[in-house]
This record gives C-alpha cells, sequence and structure tokens, in this order.
C-alpha cells in the first residue's frame, strides 16, 4: 500500500477558538469543502453521525475526537486537524454519556475503506503517545507539525 499523503498545511488549523465541539467540526468540515476534499452534504453528515456515534476519546494527557462521515461525502482522502486553543467538551465514544475535554480534532475524510481501517490503527497508536499529544497540542507551526504527524501516519503502510 502507498504512503497516505493526507496531511496539507491548508487543512490545519492552529490555535483554534470554539465555543463548542459543533463550531469545530463546522470550521473543519468548511475547509475540506472549500479545499475540494469532500462534498456540501459532508458538514450536515458529520453532525448527524457525532449525535450518534460521538468520536471523543479520553487519551492519557490531551482529550482527542475523531470526527468523519460516510464515504459517499469524500471526494479526496484528507485529514483536517484542528489544535484548539482551550479545550471543548465531546461525548465519548462508545459512551455517549460521558464527555471529554478535547483539545486535538483529527476529521478524517478518507475515500478508500482499506485506507480508513490502516489509518485508524495507526492513529489509535499515535493516541497512545501522551507526550507526543501533548507536545501536539502545543504546537501552532503547521510545517511542524505535518513533520511530525506524516510518519506516524504512514507507520506499517508499506504491509
Amino acid at each position: 500500500m502507498p504512503e497516505f499523503n493526507l496531511l496539507n498545511e491548508d487543512l490545519i488549523e492552529t490555535e483554534l477558538e470554539a465555543k463548542n465541539k459543533e463550531e469545530v467540526l463546522e470550521v473543519l468540515a468548511k475547509l475540506l469543502i472549500v479545499k475540494g476534499y469532500v462534498k456540501d452534504s459532508y458538514l450536515k453528515a458529520i453532525l448527524e453521525r457525532e449525535k450518534v456515534f460521538p468520536t471523543g476519546l479520553p487519551t492519557d494527557g490531551v482529550g482527542v475526537a475523531i470526527p468523519h462521515a460516510d464515504i459517499d461525502h469524500v471526494l479526496t482522502s484528507g485529514i483536517a486537524l484542528a489544535v484548539l486553543k482551550s479545550p471543548v467538551k465531546f461525548n465519548v465514544m462508545g459512551n455517549p454519556t460521558e464527555e471529554v475535554d478535547v483539545r486535538l480534532v483529527f476529521m478524517l475524510a478518507i475515500n478508500e475503506p482499506k485506507m480508513q481501517v490502516n489509518l485508524l490503527k495507526n492513529l489509535i497508536s499515535l493516541f497512545q503517545d501522551k507526550n507526543l499529544l501533548i507536545k501536539l497540542s502545543d504546537m501552532a507551526d503547521k510545517k511542524k507539525i505535518i513533520a511530525l504527524l506524516t510518519p506516524l501516519i504512514n507507520a506499517n503502510s508499506s504491509t
């Protein structure tokens, strides 16, 4: 499998200030729409899916969310990333009555199921590194964020 080239400076928001998760989801979805990664229907799909299947992960150190929508809404694969200035509450994946304070939001726009499975494996591995998440949550330089994340996202992509 070829390496993933999913990160792009145009899809990264650093020091983002948001009142709630819906605002974060809207900012990231609109980035993906404007840049031609997803259809206009993506924003509504993300918001609806988040209500039914929340994506907050209570990771050690810094809370993370991985919102995504069905591949029918995706034109080109990519990841929109928000590094939030202050945490916002997301409901916890698998336990929607619980909430987690999230500072890192990885919005996945993936149009290949096999790629999504491999990407999720790599992201889950990345999310288990408390020090890396803390470092990432304090970064503002988009080039450095891409340099840090790309090898981790591409781990084991050739198998």
